[in-house]
């Protein structure tokens, strides 16, 4: 008699194997992911959401949100960080971020000026974490300068320190560090690129006041 296939459920899928009836794949997953955190086996569910800036990908944990990435960042990258630094239970669950892609929804359309979701801070700590929580402040469709987190954040002078905190920021968008600016006016750098952060500067300068 032949032995069973030793191929890993998930390989034997994605080669076609035992693959779902058509349609009821979402039906599978969430399943899944209900069974999985039934059992305690989910830290941090994941899901993608479409946006005007591209495809982000979000993830929280049950303390909150904890991750936004954008397209140009290569997903398993980011599911691997997670699972390195945050919890290996790292399982793909849309219902676990409804919540987060609603509002998401909403500040793209114009309806929302402010997030209310949950932050999980954990991939960020120390100064970096002083500095977000400053720049999360900054009220929508204002600006902020590398000078004024800094010195919100408590040291004026760690201006570069302040740069490279917004730089790394694991939740963009949702911790505005789009809104923060160079003392001249320009624009400085992002971690989802130039295009981007101009482009959602624009987006709540035309939407100030409608939220």
């Amino acid at each position: 008699m032949d032995a069973e296939p030793t191929t890993p459920l998930s390989q034997r899928l994605a080669g076609g194997i035992a693959a779902p009836i058509p349609g009821r794949w979402e039906e599978v997953r969430a399943r899944l992911a209900e069974g999985a955190a039934e059992e305690g086996l989910l830290d941090v569910a994941y899901a993608s959401v479409d946006s005007p800036i591209g495809t982000l990908l979000l993830a929280a944990t049950e303390v909150g949100v904890v991750r936004v990435a954008f397209d140009d960042e290569a997903g398993d990258t980011v599911l691997g960080e997670l699972a390195a630094r945050v919890s290996p239970r790292v399982l793909e669950a849309p219902s676990r971020l409804d919540d987060a892609r609603r509002e998401l929804e909403e500040y793209f359309d114009g309806r929302r000026t402010r997030f209310g979701l949950p932050v999980d801070w954990q991939l960020t700590t120390g100064f970096r974490r002083q500095v977000l929580g400053a720049t999360a402040e900054i009220p929508y469709g204002s600006t902020g300068t590398y000078t004024s987190v800094a010195t919100a954040a408590g040291s004026a002078r760690a201006v570069r320190a302040a740069g490279t905190a917004l730089a790394t920021n694991p939740v963009p968008v949702i911790v505005p560090c789009h809104r923060v600016l160079r003392s001249d006016g320009a624009l400085g750098g992002y971690r989802g690129g130039a295009d981007r952060k101009e482009v959602l500067l624009r987006h709540e300068a035309a939407h100030q006041g409608r939220g």
